[in-house]
């Protein structure tokens, strides 16, 4: 199967937002926000990650170093054009978030954090996956495979349906697989132990949406992120959704929030302009 890139691009003003989806996943589980977002003037970018949108062979052979690698591509090219950016992601993708701040805190100002997974243990997780956690070999992973189960990530059923239809369609470049390889798994696995190293030197401010009924990562993800981020957490606690908060039902509650976000940190960071500027300007000479 040839990759079909989803990659997408909404041109805006100076404030640049990069969204990044989930592993397994797609740039059009990021649609809605990202429209909602460009509504508001602002420029964002939805790249498709190194191995996905092809097939199942292709996932495999990626790393989590591909992912962070393709991310930070998309980053360097929406700096080109904006001053300031937030850098925002679903599940895997808002861990990738975290690693591009803790990376070049420079050229990221905030993280937007929807469903972030450090760890699956979200209530539809079965009991026997947490022997994976004895699996430290990528060609044995990739022996196994984690099926996308009813109800995939989505409380809404007329989403759910539309959603599962594509998934089962056997186009990768729309929804994603189907199947998520062990691979893939251990994968993130490595780069969430990565990002645990660093994670209490990121010091950008960061909103967290995460759901309490949350079926692939249970609410404790967002809580220990909100614990060790060293800088403020803004964390939004959705009560009629599950993983995949971007398209479910409060995915305009999403937007919301994310929108409010934005502003407060592109009016502080304007404040903090205006200051520095007055703290420097010079004092008029008095007459004699």
């Amino acid at each position: 199967m040839e990759v079909q890139n989803q990659t997408y691009k909404i041109e805006g003003g100076r404030v640049g937002i990069l969204l990044l989806h989930g592993l397994c996943g797609t740039p059009t589980e990021m649609r809605f926000v990202a429209h909602g977002l460009a509504r508001q003037g602002y420029t964002v970018h939805c790249p498709m990650l190194a191995g996905h949108g092809g097939t199942e062979a292709e996932i495999k052979e990626s790393t989590w170093q591909d992912w962070v690698k393709s991310a930070e591509d998309a980053l360097f090219e929406l700096r080109k054009d904006c001053d300031t950016v937030v850098v925002g992601g679903l599940s895997t993708g808002a861990i990738l978030s975290l690693m591009l701040a803790a990376r070049h805190p420079d050229d990221v100002n905030a993280t937007a954090l929807f469903a972030p997974t450090l760890w699956l243990n979200g209530w539809l997780i079965p009991w026997y996956a947490r022997l994976f956690k004895t699996v430290f070999n990528k060609r044995v992973a990739n022996m196994i495979n984690f099926p996308d189960m009813h109800p995939h990530g989505i409380k809404d059923e007329r989403i759910r349906e539309f959603i599962a239809s594509a998934l089962f369609s056997g186009d990768s470049s729309v929804a994603g697989t189907p199947n998520t390889p062990g691979g893939a798994v251990l994968e993130h696995r490595w780069l969430v132990n990565a990002l645990k190293k660093i994670v209490g030197t990121i010091k950008q401010p960061t909103l967290i949406l995460h759901s309490r009924e949350d079926d692939y990562a249970d609410l404790n993800n967002a809580l220990y992120l909100q614990r060790n981020l060293a800088g403020i957490v803004e964390l939004t606690v959705l009560d009629d959704s599950y993983h995949i908060v971007t398209v479910d039902r409060q995915r305009h509650l999403v937007v919301d929030r994310t929108v409010a976000f934005v502003e407060r940190l592109v009016g502080d960071l304007a404040a903090k302009d205006v200051a520095k500027t007055a703290k420097w300007k010079p004092k008029a000479k008095q007459a004699a």
